[in-house]
């Protein structure tokens, strides 16, 4: 499966026709977005747990079929040793997240664009990192932003831990494109509010050609790797439009959905 997405829904910008349609109700904003796209990445899980009854209502709200990503807290990632994550980490993913049942899909551990790669710390991060959580399997995906995880060991690390390493596009922090887990996870993040798609169609039909080749099991040509030797396998394929301009983004993934 492809699925293409934004992250939250709760935006004012996207009022009063950019996205959502006029006078369209604010409690009603889930209900739109699920159904105009086929996953969210929910950004507030950064900031602060929820209750499970939230989960719950999330997942009620959505369609079958769709799926929310989340991004796990702040506290886990944002620390200097990583290796004593193990208490923010447990808090995380016991704090109701398997209400989502089978539409929770995978977290996002988000580290920030300074902090450099620790060869020793990170395998240690990764251990803490639980597959399953009250019999619901746990899927992780992470987004490392210095340059000095483009290294092999790194991405033999997260290879063989069956971690996916975030593919993200943007203009303030470079890339690794190397597939190394079950699922691929991109995040687009340089709209541009001159095109009213956030991207030209030509850039937008590049994305999906990505999507689909990611979806085969493939590694698409002109991305920056480290060591591209993943296997051909089909894989899930998440791609969110995050950032930049942001108001354009609801209507990108919707484009990039239109064309897949």
């Amino acid at each position: 499966m492809i699925r293409v997405g934004i992250g939250g829904w709760t935006f004012e910008p996207w009022r009063g026709g950019a996205f959502y349609p006029e006078h369209w109700p604010i409690k009603r904003e889930l209900e739109y977005a699920s159904r105009h796209l086929t996953a969210i990445e929910i950004n507030g899980t950064y900031y602060s747990g929820f209750k499970p009854a939230t989960f719950a209502t999330w997942r009620d709200t959505a369609p079958e079929g769709f799926v929310f990503t989340l991004k796990a807290s702040r506290f886990c990632t944002n620390r200097k040793v990583l290796a004593e994550a193990g208490p923010s980490v447990e808090k995380f993913v016991r704090q109701g997240i398997v209400e989502l049942g089978d539409k929770l899909g995978p977290i996002l551990w988000q580290f920030m664009a300074t902090k450099k790669f620790d060869a020793d710390d990170f395998a240690a991060f990764l251990q803490l990192l639980p597959s399953s959580e009250a019999g619901v399997e746990l899927r992780h995906a992470v987004q490392v932003r210095h340059e000095s995880f483009a290294d092999p060991v790194f991405v033999a690390m997260c290879r063989t831990a069956g971690v996916a390493i975030v593919f993200a596009d943007s203009t303030e922090y470079p890339a690794i494109a190397d597939v190394t887990g079950p699922f691929v996870y991109a995040r687009i993040e340089s709209a541009v509010e001159e095109e009213p798609l956030g991207y030209a169609p030509d850039v937008l039909d590049g994305w999906a050609a990505m999507a689909k080749a990611w979806a085969a099991g493939g590694e698409p040509d002109g991305l920056p790797y480290v060591s591209r030797d993943a296997a051909a396998v089909p894989r899930d394929t998440f791609m969110f439009f995050i950032s930049g301009a942001k108001v354009r983004n609801p209507a990108a993934a919707q484009a990039l959905i239109g064309r897949l």
